[in-house]
């Protein structure tokens, strides 16, 4: 069974047993972002709690070693978003990204917010408008850092 099998198992299985994102993070004491990622084929999970959310679940553990190999990261089946929740995230980086950017510059230096080193929450904001969607992004900050064919970190002028 290939990952994306096993992904369209979880999700029928969560479905049908009525479970939320949320319990099965609880079931093996992860985050719920960590949790629904890597049950979504994003992170791999380590077989002691693949084992725990395969049982949960009832999906068959010939799933464990799938889930806990390091998975392809990242992608989508298109260029451009076409689910309406991501293109709309991807709509709000098109317009936010430049600035995002140019403050994490103007505050940090030249570097990156870390993908890696991070961690990620979506809460849901009451509002008299209509309830609010608040998502935090929490990267460590990696400077750039050029290095010489020495891998010796030169100091001054960049190549």
């Amino acid at each position: 069974m290939n990952r994306n099998e096993i992904t369209e198992q979880i999700v029928v299985a969560r479905l049908a047993k009525g479970l939320s994102w949320q319990e099965l993070a609880d079931a093996i004491g992860r985050p719920v972002m960590w949790t629904t990622s890597a049950l979504l084929g994003q992170h791999p999970i380590p077989a002691e709690l693949g084992r725990v959310l395969v049982k949960k679940l009832g999906i068959d553990e010939s799933a464990v070693p799938t889930l806990a190999a390091v998975p392809m990261r990242g992608g989508l089946p298109t260029s451009v978003p076409t689910d309406p929740t991501i293109y709309r995230l991807y709509e709000a980086l098109q317009v936010y990204g430049g600035a995002i950017k140019e403050l994490i510059h103007e505050q940090f230096g030249d570097g990156i917010m870390s993908a890696i080193n991070f961690h990620a929450d979506v809460q849901k904001k009451p509002h008299p408008s209509g309830d609010r969607v608040v998502v935090t992004f929490n990267g460590k900050f990696l400077p750039y850092q050029w290095v010489s064919a020495d891998d010796t970190p030169d100091v001054g002028v960049g190549h």
